[in-house]
């Protein structure tokens, strides 16, 4: 009678066990499709949504690592992705409106900038003062004027002063990730705006198809359409993502050259994801208009 007890208790957890898999193979599948797909490439290098703690929510943020991978290799990608060339196709107004939407969430500090009347020609010197050398940069009015006019006006404010570039990746998406003053990736101004270039000049047909944003360009961080704040990522190298995600700048000659010195460290332990291997702190941060 003990054998046959035992071999039953055997038997349920090899059944039990067998149902596992089949649920797990069974919940797996979707994810399965998604990666034969084209869109592939936007699971592999995330679709930067960086990080989501606070209030149950996501937040600002590039790709949640615990989510989707955040990398790829060169292999990964089509050979015919469009370079994002940094330039519209048509001119904006000389100045426009702009709708900034506040969250309810803790705004560390930030006030909600202007919103009317907001240039959308010339460009704003910003440069950011670190440990590591100066990461300065020029921001495109005429690209993404909103996004201009908010950036710069939380540097004025000494909203990124003391705050850490928190995160780095290497692979297909080849990003340093600033802006966030708690460090951790959740954080924001308290208030959230429209996404512009490329996005809001995508064809239909365009919509979803990976592109290369090109190295030296500056991009906003998102947690989806309309959700950007404060966080934003600098592309050392070309990388690869789908087109929803506000490129407005480019560094210049002498932010190439820190941005090069910290890419050359790389990530934290030899991570594809993760910190900065040397701390890349923002102590100051100065707007040249």
């Amino acid at each position: 009678m003990a054998d046959n007890s035992a071999r039953g208790k055997e038997a349920r957890a090899t059944l039990e066990r067998e149902l596992k898999n089949r649920d797990r193979k069974e919940k797996s599948r979707p994810l399965g499709i998604a990666v034969i797909s084209l869109l592939a490439i936007v699971a592999l290098v995330g679709g930067i949504w960086f990080l989501s703690t606070r209030d149950g929510s996501k937040a600002e943020n590039l790709a949640d690592p615990t989510d989707t991978p955040t990398t790829s290799t060169e292999q990964d990608a089509p050979e015919d992705l469009k370079v994002l060339s940094g330039a519209r196709a048509k001119a904006l107004p000389a100045t426009v409106s702009c709708e900034y939407e506040e969250t309810g969430r803790d705004n560390n500090g930030a006030k909600v900038p202007a919103a009317q009347d907001i240039p959308a020609e010339g460009t704003v010197t910003l440069s950011f003062t670190t440990g590591q050398g100066d990461i300065e940069m020029e921001l495109d009015r005429a690209l993404a004027p909103c996004t201009v006019n908010a950036i710069s006006d939380l540097a004025s404010q000494g909203y990124y002063d003391g705050s850490v570039c928190h995160r780095m990746t290497a692979g297909g998406l080849n990003v340093l990730q600033c802006g966030d003053p708690t460090g951790s990736g959740a954080g924001g101004p308290g208030f959230q705006f429209a996404n512009e270039y490329p996005t809001d000049e995508l064809e239909e047909s365009e919509s979803g198809k990976p592109a290369i944003y090109p190295e030296g360009s500056i991009a906003m961080a998102n947690a989806g359409p309309g959700t950007n704040g404060s966080q934003f990522f600098i592309n050392y190298a070309d990388s690869t993502l789908t087109p929803d995600y506000t490129y407005f700048g480019n560094l210049t000659s002498k932010g190439k050259e820190t941005i090069a010195k910290i890419a050359k460290a790389g990530v934290a332990d030899g991570a594809p994801d993760g910190a900065p291997a040397e701390e890349v702190k923002i102590t100051k941060a100065t707007v040249a208009k």
